[in-house]
C-alpha cells in the first residue's frame, strides 16, 4: 500500500519486487481509507496493521500469529514497540476518557500513572490485557473485524485505531500486548514534511473520537480541557527565549501548532 508518496518507493517495490501486489494512491487518502483498501484485498484468518516506520524482525508475525492461535478470546495483540536507540516507546495506553485526557494535556502522569500505562516496570516476560494498542503494529482476528468492521474513514489520521480498539472491546474480545515480540518504530517519519496538519489531525481524530464514542456535552468539555491547556502552554512561550536555539527552536514551532490549533479548535 502506498499512500500517495513522492520519494520513488513505488517504481522500487514494481521493480525490485514483481511479485508483490501494490495498491497506490495518486494521494494521500488517509490511514484509515488506505489501510481498509488493503484490508478488503486480503483473505487471511488475521490482518496486521503495520506503519511504513517500522523495522521488524523475521519472526514477528510467525510469533504474533501463534500468539492468537493459542488464545481464541483475543481479538488482537500487539507487540513492544522500541525507539531506534533501544529504548522502550509506548505501544498501549488506557481507553481515553475525559480525566485521563486532562491528566495527559498537564502532564500528571510524571506524579501518578492514570492516562498512560506505567510500562517501565512491567514485566517483560509475559502478555499483559490492554485497552488500546498502538497502531503502529498490531495483530487483528480477521473473526473480530469482520464483527465489529473496517477503520472507521471519518478519522484521516491518528486515533482511528483507538476507536477500533474500543469497537473490538465492546464485542467481547480481548486485547493484548506481548512484550516477547520487539518492533522497531522511528515514530512520524511519514508525516515529518507536514508537521503543521498533522498536529491538528492529531487533536481533530481525539474530538472525532469523543464525539463517536461519548456524549455531546462530553464533546465540548473535551474541547474545554484543550483550550485550557493550549492557553497554558502558550502562556510559557516567552521562556522559550532563554532556552539553546535548538531547544528554543522547536518550542516555538510547537507554540506555533498550538496558537493554530487554538484558532482551529471551534470548528474542529
Amino acid at each position: 500500500m502506498d499512500n500517495g508518496s513522492t520519494d520513488g518507493s513505488v517504481q522500487m517495490i514494481k521493480e525490485g519486487y514483481p511479485q508483490v501486489e501494490l495498491i497506490a494512491n495518486k494521494e494521500n487518502v488517509g490511514f484509515a481509507h488506505a489501510n481498509n483498501q488493503a484490508i478488503n484485498q486480503s483473505s487471511g484468518e488475521y490482518v496486521m496493521l503495520l506503519n511504513p516506520d517500522t523495522v521488524i524482525q523475521k519472526d514477528v508475525i510467525e510469533t504474533l500469529v501463534n500468539y492468537l492461535d493459542q488464545k481464541p478470546g483475543v481479538g488482537a495483540v500487539g507487540p513492544r514497540l522500541l525507539n531506534p536507540d533501544g529504548t522502550l516507546q509506548e505501544s498501549s495506553y488506557p481507553e481515553p476518557t475525559l480525566l485521563r485526557e486532562l491528566w495527559r494535556m498537564f502532564h500528571l502522569d510524571r506524579f501518578y500513572y492514570f492516562a498512560e500505562y506505567p510500562m517501565d516496570s512491567w514485566s517483560l516476560d509475559r502478555a499483559r490485557e490492554v485497552d488500546v494498542l498502538m497502531g503502529a503494529c498490531f495483530l487483528i482476528r480477521r473473526k473480530a473485524l469482520d464483527q465489529v468492521g473496517l477503520l472507521d474513514e471519518k478519522f484521516f489520521i491518528y486515533s482511528e485505531e483507538v476507536d477500533l480498539c474500543t469497537r473490538i472491546r465492546n464485542y467481547g474480545w480481548r486485547l493484548f500486548w506481548n512484550p516477547l515480540v520487539k518492533v522497531v518504530h522511528y515514530g512520524g517519519q511519514s508525516t515529518q514534511q507536514v508537521q503543521q496538519e498533522m498536529f491538528l489531525h492529531l487533536y481533530q481524530g481525539k474530538i472525532q473520537y469523543f464525539r463517536k464514542h461519548h456524549s455531546t456535552v462530553e464533546v465540548w468539555l473535551y474541547k474545554f480541557i484543550l483550550f485550557m491547556a493550549t492557553v497554558a502552554r502558550l502562556a510559557l512561550t516567552p521562556f522559550a527565549y532563554f532556552e539553546q536555539p535548538s531547544k528554543r527552536d522547536e518550542h516555538l514551532e510547537l507554540s506555533s501548532n498550538y496558537r493554530r490549533l487554538l484558532w482551529s479548535l471551534p470548528n474542529l
